[in-house]
């Protein structure tokens, strides 16, 4: 008995810290939800007018079908280029400097990053077009500016990728690889049938990762294209910014965050199936 109280007082400070930031902000939420407020006024209770509002909003919709798009793009490319540079540079002279040069965009704020490349890219007046005379026209055409913030990102996350499928590829016995070549396996053999199946593990775990960096392109996509053009690369992140803070509609914002939030356990769950049928991610170690 004293061995619980002894546990429960140890863990009462940090389920303090959780139900400060995480519970109590939560059911914030769903009250806020409740109501039609600009955050200035006195909020007027509406019941679940707002969340019924989700259902008929078609930019709400197309903001979701927008962040399933960049995601449908942008996890595809993370994972393989993850897999193909960590397999070309096993093993050479150079490997751990291409890390490093690789991991070193994830160092750097994503706002300082993405200013950088818009004055660098920027198809009017950027330095690289200025010198390559090569310009995307991302700012006028919308598949192009969701193409740039896809590259964007994955200059960003693909030098973690890269890492994890590095040490995941070191964990790999080489007796294994080696007995394949005794029996007259090539070297495209080996790959293809020893390591991708070895990796499968690591492929799920980078592709839990990659839906949060997909999720979280709110940052890139406010600071590179303000949701256009022509709502081309308005993600639900930055309609749930337009919504509550230009709009001001701070009720229906925070119907948009549960909706958000639903989305982003509907995709958890999956990848959570996922990785519970291939035995989780105990590759990482």
């Amino acid at each position: 008995m004293r061995s619980r109280w002894q546990t429960a007082l140890l863990a009462f400070p940090a389920l303090v810290v959780f139900g400060a930031f995480s519970v109590l902000p939560l059911l914030s939420v769903v009250r806020y939800a409740t109501w039609r407020w600009s955050g200035v006024t006195e909020p007027v209770p509406v019941g679940l007018l707002n969340l019924a509002r989700l259902v008929s909003d078609g930019a709400l919709w197309r903001s979701l079908g927008t962040t399933l798009l960049f995601m449908f793009v942008a996890l595809p490319a993370f994972l393989v280029l993850s897999v193909v540079i960590a397999m070309a540079i096993e093993g050479v002279r150079l490997e751990r400097f291409v890390k490093a040069l690789l991991f070193l965009p994830g160092l750097i704020t994503v706002g300082g990053s993405a200013i950088a490349w818009y004055l660098l890219y920027n198809p009017d007046f950027g330095l690289v077009v200025e010198l390559s005379g090569l310009a995307l026209p991302w700012t006028t055409v919308p598949w192009a500016a969701l193409l740039f913030v896809v590259l964007f990102t994955l200059w960003q996350q693909t030098g973690y990728g890269v890492l994890v499928t590095s040490a995941s590829l070191r964990g790999i016995p080489r007796e294994v690889k080696e007995a394949a070549r005794i029996d007259g396996a090539s070297e495209h053999q080996v790959r293809l049938h020893i390591t991708l199946p070895l990796l499968k593990p690591t492929l799920l775990f980078l592709l839990v990762v990659g839906t949060v960096f997909a999720l979280q392109s709110y940052t890139a996509v406010y600071l590179l294209t303000r949701g256009g053009p022509f709502g081309s690369t308005r993600v639900l992140g930055y309609y749930l910014y337009e919504t509550a803070f230009e709009r001001f509609e701070l009720g229906y914002g925070a119907a948009v965050t549960l909706f958000v939030m639903l989305v982003t356990l509907a995709v958890a769950s999956v990848q959570a199936k996922l990785l519970a049928r291939r035995g989780g991610v105990e590759v990482q170690g």
